[in-house]
């Protein structure tokens, strides 16, 4: 129905002694529900692994304020190296917020425990954590200066194979890895350019 279609039964209405002022507050308060419901932020809901190689996922349910917090990581870009830093900072932050929901807030840097401390995570579960990660930055309009790419795996001999997540800078097109396996839960990751990470270069 138009509006003005909408004024026109206003007018006319007078069925069970309704008057027109009540029937235009009523619209009124329609109209301003309407909109507050198309405005209002939603949430974050997602998939976590929670353990060695992702055998386990949970979900996660972020609140509109908590994704406001990563928002707020990534304000005020002034060039694509600002970004990685503050790109490091929101990672660390949902971490946090993940690791309270799902239990792996106690993950411990690298591979330590091997598994069995309850929460401890690998790098194919952390690389993939951080991609998840990166892509709801990605679909939410803060990443102004990267793209998302799909994971990398790095080889040294049958055995030795490491996962990241990666970045690329849209002008220059340099591929980044962005490694969270290298500290605890909460910290920032390690950003390193793709070549940096696959030479094993320290950071």
């Amino acid at each position: 129905m138009t509006w003005s279609e909408m004024r026109y039964h206003a007018r006319n209405f007078r069925t069970h002694g309704v008057r027109r002022s009540c029937l235009r507050k009523s619209l009124a308060l329609g109209l301003l529900t309407s909109l507050s419901t198309v405005s209002a932020e939603p949430g974050k809901k997602f998939q976590a692994c929670t353990d060695y190689h992702c055998d386990i996922v949970k979900p996660v349910s972020l609140s509109p304020p908590q994704w406001e917090q990563v928002r707020q990581k990534l304000r005020h870009k002034i060039s694509p190296h600002d970004e990685r830093e503050q790109i490091r900072q929101a990672v660390a932050l949902l971490e946090t917020l993940v690791g309270n929901q799902v239990g792996t807030r106690g993950d411990l840097a690298r591979n330590d425990g091997e598994g069995s401390h309850p929460g401890q995570l690998d790098c194919i579960a952390e690389s993939l954590n951080t991609t998840t990660y990166l892509k709801l930055m990605e679909d939410d309009g803060l990443l102004q200066w990267h793209q998302v790419l799909e994971r990398k795996k790095r080889s040294i001999g049958f055995f030795a194979v490491h996962w990241t997540a990666v970045i690329r800078e849209k002008a220059s097109r340099q591929k980044y890895a962005v490694d969270s396996w290298f500290l605890e839960n909460g910290k920032p990751p390690v950003i390193q350019t793709i070549e940096e990470w696959k030479k094993r270069s320290d950071f």
